[in-house]
């Protein structure tokens, strides 16, 4: 078993679960169906194509970087008619940083890492209007879970983020990672994938599991060393 990282930073990110008609709103942090999503886009599949291999996947990601909500709306006309259409309300997170990551079979993982390096479609970071600002790829871990994969994986927030944070040596980071239906302590949402077919969108519950991870912050200040008096032992007469 092996797990593949992906870096998920951009001006705006929208991962939305549950967005209905004109109001199309975000997760705080990516869905399991938007990350699988950028795999299958990355990996060339048609909408229709199966996601059981996919949808089995184990999925975690951290929050490096939460960023902050924004809402925007859009206006529209009718094509044929003219007429107005209604009010579109979205929302999005704005100069957000997170860590995903998936552990599945080697076989599976290599063919995703592959594709995210060399993607048939361009992913983006929930919707189209959102492209990603840095490489995607991170890398893939083997001989370690997911759990331990995303502990250890350095901090990932921007340099500036890093900086007003440089009084800690270390950051705590909130981890959302797949649990067992009904585990003690899990939530629920409405997020595994069985169909992305544009007729008929199809989805699971699942369940996930809030955490905790400790990560070095590298812009850390360094405490300052107190000044030094070579005679301050001699005693004096």
């Amino acid at each position: 078993m092996s797990v593949l990282l992906l870096q998920l930073a951009g001006p705006l990110q929208a991962w939305g679960s549950a967005a209905r008609f004109a109001r199309r709103t975000t997760e705080n942090a990516p869905t399991k169906s938007g990350v699988l999503g950028l795999l299958a886009a990355a990996q060339g599949r048609e909408r229709t194509s199966d996601l059981s291999d996919l949808a089995a996947l184990r999925f975690g990601v951290r929050l490096d970087q939460p960023g902050t909500r924004v809402r925007d709306y859009q206006t529209a006309r009718h094509l044929d008619t003219g007429a107005a259409m209604p009010v579109s309300e979205r929302f999005y997170l704005a100069d957000a940083v997170f860590v995903a990551a998936v552990k599945g079979e080697d076989a599976l993982i290599g063919e995703l890492h592959r594709a995210v390096r060399a993607p048939e479609f361009l992913p983006y970071l929930g919707r189209r209007s959102c492209p990603p600002a840095r490489p995607i790829d991170i890398g893939v871990r083997t001989r370690m879970g997911l759990e331990e994969a995303l502990a250890v994986e350095e901090w990932r927030a921007s340099a500036w983020y890093q900086r007003s944070r440089a009084r800690q040596a270390t950051v705590t980071l909130t981890t959302l990672i797949d649990a067992a239906p009904g585990a003690t302590g899990a939530d629920s949402l409405r997020d595994l994938p069985l169909s992305f077919n544009p007729l008929h969108r199809r989805y699971a519950l699942r369940g996930l599991r809030t955490d905790t991870v400790e990560v070095a912050n590298p812009r850390a200040r360094r405490p300052a060393v107190p000044a030094h008096d070579p005679t301050s032992l001699l005693g004096g007469d």
